[in-house]
């Protein structure tokens, strides 16, 4: 179980990412972008997205440091860029954490299954904190 750090950009993912690897001399990022996600035929994916960081994270002196960019078309609003991620192998533990921040709060996703995890979801609580909970199977790079 852990709680990391979750950065959002504005198209400059990769260059923040890159810069931040080499001032902390961290590993080289492994980069997922949105154009190597399974696509929806029903939805073609714009093309300006394709190239744009979905997913990628560096370890900090100890710490899980996650980034992506925000999809062309969702608001960015710089300083309410951060978020909180909650990770953990126990899918109750998840259930549980999620289910009380929202009382009062905001439901951005329900928790739900997506192709990089069995249990992913979104909330910002009462006290405007945005929280992004992600069940960590062990068997992929993004929990």
């Amino acid at each position: 179980m852990s709680v990391d750090v979750y950065l959002n950009f504005n198209g400059n993912c990769r260059e923040a990412v890159e810069f931040y690897a080499k001032v902390f001399g961290t590993e080289e990022p492994q980069i997922m972008t949105f154009g190597e996600t399974p696509q929806d035929p029903n939805y073609p994916m714009p093309e300006e997205a394709k190239n744009l960081v979905m997913h990628t994270r560096l370890n900090i002196s100890g710490s899980n440091v996650m980034f992506s960019d925000t999809f062309p078309g969702m608001e960015f609003v710089e300083g309410n860029n951060v978020n909180l991620a909650f990770v953990s192998k126990n899918l109750d533990e998840i259930k549980n954490a999620f289910h009380q921040l929202k009382e009062g709060g905001k439901v951005g996703m329900e928790l739900q299954e997506t192709f990089w995890s069995k249990c992913y979801g979104m909330v910002t609580d009462k006290f405007g904190i945005h929280w992004l909970f992600n069940y960590d199977s062990g068997e992929n790079g993004m929990g």
